[in-house]
């Protein structure tokens, strides 16, 4: 029954997806938000499960707000010290919390949360899909924010979320890009790079292509690369371990299967230009495990010093679709 369920869920899912979910006008200003947290189970119909690959379960939780504009989370990042959450919607739109954990560290929910909405090269809060569609953050090391749009490729710099940015020229590629299959994975080191990958745009059967950009001169010099992936899956997020090693988040989705998403780790060593990044599995997440739209994709150390693999989903204001926020521990 519970299969039947799921196969009914997903038909009903993709015929809204493709319908077309309305997504809600941008925000009108910066405002409070109260964020409630309900506990996502890790395995539906196994309450003792608590790992799956290399991954161990530390928490989840399904959220909903007093705000229509909450949802389509596509990005993610956690401070360092693992106590603020900041993400971004493909609306266009910011979002801030205070991260709760119960007694034994474990993800618990989401507090002092604040929500707004991204500006444009105007200065004018972004408004059309068109405009708004940010699928990519990568925090920058002055603290800056760098973020990659689809549909109108480009990356745009903002020193803080709430201010005006400014374009950042992207690689010579960025506009060949599918409308909806654009930069999805970014993140950036401590030395100012940037890597980037794209979700759908390919020159080499087999490949998606990425890019390494190494500041200069208040530019990116922008060098190639290709991500080796399997059939189905793209990628669409990307982190660095604290060992400086990296994870990237694949998902898949098809009328048969659902959503299903593959956690992978990347030695350092493969982001080279002209080279073919060859990823590790390290674990699968699939029905009856906790999924759905998985997007974005954060690491953190933990209190004892473990390292931490944070998920969050984007519903695409899809009442079909939920906004969970997973948190596993990488076992050694």
């Amino acid at each position: 029954m519970r299969s039947i369920l799921r196969s009914l869920f997903v038909v009903c899912l993709l015929a809204t997806a493709c319908a077309g979910a309305s997504p809600p006008p941008a925000v009108a200003q910066e405002q409070p938000l109260e964020i409630r947290s309900a506990s996502q189970p890790f395995k539906i119909d196994d309450p003792s499960a608590k790992t799956i690959g290399r991954l161990v379960w530390r928490g989840g939780i399904m959220m909903t707000a007093n705000s229509r504009h909450f949802g389509g989370w596509s990005d993610l990042h956690i401070s360092p010290d693992g106590k603020t959450l900041t993400s971004i919607s493909d609306e266009g739109a910011w979002l801030t919390a205070t991260i709760a954990y119960d007694g034994e560290a474990n993800l618990a929910g989401l507090s002092n949360a604040r929500i707004g909405q991204l500006h444009g090269l105007d200065g004018r809060l972004i408004a059309s899909k068109a405009e708004a569609d940010a699928e990519a953050m990568a925090r920058l090391p002055d603290g800056s924010w760098l973020v990659a749009f689809e549909r109108d490729h480009r990356l745009w710099r903002y020193r803080t979320l709430t201010a005006t940015p400014t374009p950042v020229e992207g690689p010579a590629e960025i506009g060949r890009q599918p409308a909806n299959g654009g930069i999805e994975a970014m993140t950036a080191l401590d030395d100012g790079r940037v890597i980037m990958i794209s979700e759908e745009y390919s020159e080499r059967n087999g490949t998606v292509m990425g890019w390494i950009g190494t500041p200069s001169a208040n530019r990116y010099q922008w060098r190639s690369f290709s991500y080796a992936t399997i059939p189905d899956f793209r990628p669409t997020a990307i982190a660095r371990l604290p060992d400086g090693s990296f994870t990237v988040l694949e998902r898949a989705f098809d009328f048969a299967r659902g959503v299903r998403c593959r956690v992978m780790r990347v030695d350092a060593g493969q982001f080279v230009a002209g080279g073919t990044v060859q990823a590790e599995e390290l674990a699968r997440l699939a029905s009856p495990y906790a999924v759905d739209n998985l997007e974005g994709l954060a690491a953190t150390r933990g209190p004892r010093g473990e390292t931490l693999l944070w998920l969050i989903s984007d519903d695409n204001f899809n009442p079909l679709q939920r906004n969970i926020l997973l948190l596993f521990e990488l076992a050694p």
